[in-house]
Order: C-alpha cells, then sequence, then structure tokens
C-alpha cells in the first residue's frame, strides 16, 4: 500500500489495517516455518507496511 493511501485514512482505519496486516504477518510467518513458502516476498512487503503506518502514526502524533 502506498503511504498516500495511507494518510488519506483516519486513525481507525490504520489501527484497522495494521491490526490485520500484523495477523497476516503471523500466520504466513508460522505457514513458513512449517512449510516454506512459494513467494516469501509476501513477508518482507507486509513488513514495509506495516512500518509505513507506524511512521505514518507517529508523524500525525507530532
Amino acid at each position: 500500500m502506498k503511504s498516500v493511501e495511507l494518510r488519506k485514512m483516519t486513525a481507525e482505519e490504520l489501527a484497522k489495517n495494521l491490526k490485520d496486516l500484523r495477523e497476516e504477518l503471523g500466520n504466513l510467518s508460522f505457514q513458513h516455518r512449517i512449510r516454506p513458502l512459494e513467494d516469501t516476498s509476501k513477508l518482507k512487503k507486509i513488513k514495509k507496511d506495516i512500518a509505513r503506518i507506524e511512521t505514518i502514526k507517529r508523524q500525525s502524533i507530532n
């Protein structure tokens, strides 16, 4: 997700999106430990999206 799209979201939408991404990351990393994923780039993309959301939340507080 692009940062421009994230900046247009409300705080509640960002919190929900962050929660969903963390759940998805947990599920994918668990699946990867059991059986290697075919597309491991999903893990990296989700981590970057989480970092973008955290950054935007931190910027909006200041």
